[in-house]
């Protein structure tokens, strides 16, 4: 459900409802039966909508851990906060950890094999802090919470496809971040990947740090040199197809961009700023390298907009699309990721 005073909520709701998705899995959506009943009151009133949200059959965590298979929709209540104080729009510690509890749940259903993946809605980073949730973001905590020994974040979409190897740290620290094992493990996690998408081997971009690719040493402290250029010909020994790096300014290029079936990015606005301004309404956001299925949406709480009704869901229903796909493709035996 993600951060109940988000726009998480009522994109779950229509999500529960929406045809599309439930010809493609059967949803379980772990949140608060207390938010959901507000949030259907003052957004979704008296529709169709909210006629099908109450036939969705609620369970209690303590009725979910007897269930062993799913053949509807159910909600988890996960009774993690009072929905009555919740105010939406606002950032709060008790939405920060009601927020973490409905993950927490997930990835302990999904680990063990009670439901294929996981898709999230998103979550607020302070409200995470305040509540005293020391992870930034949904990659690191899913990260630590499945004992993955690597990771990284990738964005998906029909237009462009990236992944960073780092995330959520200032500029300055990026470079104190990189080493030719963490670059090479993004290559090989993003290969994978999209290999279990594609169903066939990918064609993949390494960009370099500094403008032009650092100009053979001219600009920056070499990181080219020392970290991504090692990285690439130790991926291109292990069978990757893979060049790098290249200049940052022009690899997102039209013509350039579409030489690839993944670009991966350095930091995180390397690859959120082209990214985003190409595919936000439709991209999904993928942690690779993690033992379980993860997607979820491109977007943010958008707290300016929630509990009104007017919030777009395509990314969280591609993001739904995604993560029934690679299910699809572990169970056939193609790859994990």
């Amino acid at each position: 459900m993600g951060d109940p005073a988000g726009i998480g909520p009522e994109l779950c709701l229509q999500a529960l409802r929406d045809p599309v998705v439930l010809g493609r899995c059967v949803p379980v959506l772990f949140g608060d039966a207390g938010v959901v009943k507000r949030v259907r009151a003052s957004v979704l009133k008296g529709s169709r909508t909210s006629k099908k949200h109450e036939s969705c059959r609620v369970v209690s965590l303590a009725e979910w851990q007897k269930i062993r298979t799913v053949n509807e929709p159910l909600i988890v209540d996960c009774a993690a906060i009072d929905a009555g104080k919740i105010k939406p729009g606002k950032i709060s510690a008790a939405c920060g950890r009601a927020g973490f509890i409905f993950i927490e749940q997930a990835i302990q259903s999904a680990l063990a094999g009670k439901i294929d993946g996981v898709v999230t809605a998103p979550i607020n980073k302070e409200a995470l802090q305040l509540a005293g949730v020391n992870h930034p973001g949904h990659t690191e905590i899913f990260t630590a919470l499945t004992g993955a020994s690597r990771s990284c974040m990738m964005l998906c979409s029909d237009v462009l496809t990236v992944s960073m190897v780092t995330t959520h740290i200032g500029y300055s620290d990026v470079p104190k971040k990189l080493s030719v094992k963490r670059v090479r493990d993004v290559i090989e996690l993003t290969a994978a990947a999209m290999q279990l998408m594609l169903r066939r081997q990918p064609r993949l971009a390494v960009c370099g740090l500094n403008p032009h690719a650092g100009e053979h040493g001219l600009f920056g402290q070499q990181e080219e040199e020392r970290f991504v250029v090692p990285a690439v010909a130790q991926a291109k020994k292990s069978g990757i197809t893979v060049e790098g790096p290249l200049p940052p300014d022009a690899v997102f290029t039209s013509g350039q961009r579409k030489k690839y079936d993944a670009i991966v990015t350095l930091y995180h606005d390397q690859g959120h700023i082209p990214f985003k301004m190409l595919a936000f309404d439709t991209g999904v956001n993928i942690t690779l390298g993690l033992p379980i299925i993860r997607t979820s949406v491109d977007h943010g709480t958008a707290f300016d907009i929630a509990w009104k009704g007017i919030a777009d869901p395509q990314s969280l229903y591609a993001a739904i699309r995604v993560a029934a796909g690679m299910a699809a493709g572990r169970k056939a035996g193609i790859s994990r990721v």
